[in-house]
């Protein structure tokens, strides 16, 4: 054992010491293999407006039983649905719909389903009704084995949540981050509300900063396994991963261009941390601008030419944004003097980011356009803020009552997730993309 390098924990975040504690020296990876712990999933708050639904039960088979269950799991952790009591109401998919019975129970919606099929493969249908309309809004058939059966849980509760709001729900996408026990680290992926989750990458030597590819098919991320940081690319499917940089000093920070072929990274080759961009295969290293003091944490802007970032160029850290075709960076947070860590959503309207007031670390969104900022948390240690791919939530690191969580925010606030560890600290989360 020999101490951390004390350089080593301000990789990602200069101004605060992210790796602390004793790294291990010797080798110990394992890749791709089941996590042990679940995570308990609680909630507060209601979003401004709700609608009223029932999930009758699945019908026709022993396995629907939990497929209900999943759903409307999903649809309350939203904060979006107020659920009806659908109990005893034996629908399946050739039933006769009572739109004024269902109506007189408060239900403005309606779903149910039926399950046939037997070892280990399944049909799964589903109905969705208005029954303000009186009439059918969805219908659609899944397949699939026993084992994905919660996943097609989830990709109804998708279909529900974009059919009635709009926009396209999240509740099949995947979750990534860093739990860390004692002196091991372990990358982890999970579903959107913390079940099933799996080890990517297990090690004695810290794990920091994943980045998903905009396919979902990859993670970028750091690793000190060779004493020092650098980023690899892993493939998820086959856990065959690859150094991307390990170019003298410290490599950090990557962060995926929308176009998947790409990367924006952090490099100390020249002696301060500045902001390069470099091919997915590792070639093209191209350095973004030359800065006297420290550049760090890029993120893509979504159309791709721009990138947001951190520097203390102003005296303080505070977020910037620069055009990759050149012209000077221009400082895009004003409020308090310590922000970091920003994240674009998907349609580019607004910045998430961690600020620093009266002494906590709380998750902050702004908008990009008028630069109107609203405080989403209260502290004290809240961190890694990544939008949802749609937009209407946002994953971060937390603090709370001493143990480290996993937690979900609605873009105004008003709903809150916790994700509890069963042991353990949980570190620099971010939200998957939507996958095919």
């Amino acid at each position: 054992m020999t101490a951390a390098n004390p350089t080593l924990a301000r990789v990602r975040r200069p101004w605060r010491a992210m790796v602390s504690g004793l790294l291990a020296m010797a080798s110990g990876l394992i890749i791709s293999q089941p996590a042990q712990a679940q995570l308990r999933v609680d909630i507060s708050g209601v979003g401004a407006t709700q609608y009223p639904i029932a999930i009758a039960d699945f019908a026709d088979n022993p396995a629907s039983q939990s497929i209900a269950e999943v759903i409307r799991a999903d649809l309350t952790r939203s904060g979006q649905f107020q659920l009806i009591n659908a109990t005893g109401a034996n629908l399946n998919v050739d039933s006769s719909i009572s739109y004024d019975e269902w109506r007189n129970r408060g239900a403005d919606y309606l779903a149910y389903g039926s399950v046939s099929g037997n070892s280990g493969q399944y049909s799964v249908s589903y109905r969705l009704v208005d029954t303000v309309r009186q009439t059918q809004i969805d219908a659609v058939a899944f397949a699939g084995s026993e084992k994905e059966l919660r996943r097609i849980s989830h990709q109804i509760a998708d279909r529900i949540y974009e059919k009635i709001t709009g926009v396209r729900g999240v509740f099949s996408t995947r979750l990534a981050y860093v739990l860390q026990t004692g002196n091991s680290y372990e990358l982890q992926i999970a579903d959107s509300d913390g079940q099933n989750p799996q080890v990517m990458l297990r090690s004695k030597h810290s794990i920091i900063s994943p980045a998903w590819s905009p396919d979902g098919k990859k993670l970028a991320y750091v690793s000190f396994e060779n004493d020092k940081p650098v980023i690899y690319v892993q493939t998820l499917a086959t856990g065959h991963r690859e150094p991307l940089a390990n170019f003298k000093g410290n490599n950090s920070s990557p962060a995926w261009a929308p176009n998947g072929h790409e990367l924006a990274i952090v490099l100390s080759r020249d002696g301060i941390s500045q902001i390069y961009t470099i091919n997915s295969d590792g070639s093209g290293l191209r350095r973004v601008m030359r800065s006297p003091l420290i550049d760090t944490e890029p993120a893509f802007t979504p159309d791709g030419r721009s990138l947001v970032f951190v520097s203390d160029r102003g005296g303080a850290p505070n977020i910037y944004k620069v055009d990759l075709n050149g012209g000077d960076a221009q400082r895009i947070t004003f409020n308090g003097s310590y922000n970091i860590s920003p994240e674009v959503s998907a349609d580019g309207t607004s910045l998430v980011y961690v600020t620093r007031r009266n002494g906590a670390f709380r998750i902050a969104i702004q908008d990009m356009a008028t630069g109107a900022e609203q405080l989403l948390t209260t502290g004290p240690d809240d961190q890694s803020p990544s939008f949802a791919p749609n937009g209407m939530q946002i994953l971060y690191s937390s603090v709370q009552g001493g143990r480290s969580v996993l937690a979900v925010t609605s873009v105004d606030g008003r709903v809150r997730q916790t994700l509890s560890s069963l042991n353990g600290k949980v570190r620099e989360p971010t939200w998957g993309p939507f996958t095919n």
